[in-house]
């Protein structure tokens, strides 16, 4: 492996560790504050009335899929996942965009930057072998 290699391989599970921390606290207040997680459900996917069951629910699909997705096993569904399920938080919150400087609205911004590492990490998932038992 060449020093390049090792570089990007590097790059890479820090990108696959930073995006599953942050997806991996999103997840986790679907456990610990499930009326949180539904409230945000309410305002940014219009999907209003969820129950806490149904955030546990959610909240279990979404920890096994990051979990693989930690792992780097089967790249394409779990990477694809992370990115399509970070693509729709960062789309849905489009208001936010709008007016950036009211209220938290500039914090709304950071999703792009995380957006454009899962799509990194989707296009070189083949690449992306260290620490990873795909």
């Amino acid at each position: 492996m060449t020093e390049q290699d090792k570089k990007l391989q590097l790059s890479l599970l820090l990108l696959r560790l930073g995006v599953f921390l942050v997806m991996f606290m999103w997840t986790i207040d679907k456990f610990i504050n499930p009326g949180h997680a539904a409230k945000v459900y309410a305002a940014f996917y219009h999907l209003a009335g969820l129950e806490a069951a149904v955030m546990y629910i959610l909240g279990a699909v979404e920890m096994v899929i990051l979990l693989l997705f930690l792992a780097g096993y089967k790249k394409t569904f779990t990477y694809g996942s992370v990115l399509v399920l970070h693509g729709v938080s960062t789309l849905s919150s489009y208001k936010q965009y709008l007016a950036p400087f009211d209220g938290p609205n500039l914090l709304f911004f950071a999703a792009w930057p995380m957006l454009a590492a899962c799509f990194a990490l989707f296009l070189l998932r083949d690449r992306d072998r260290l620490l990873s038992v795909g």
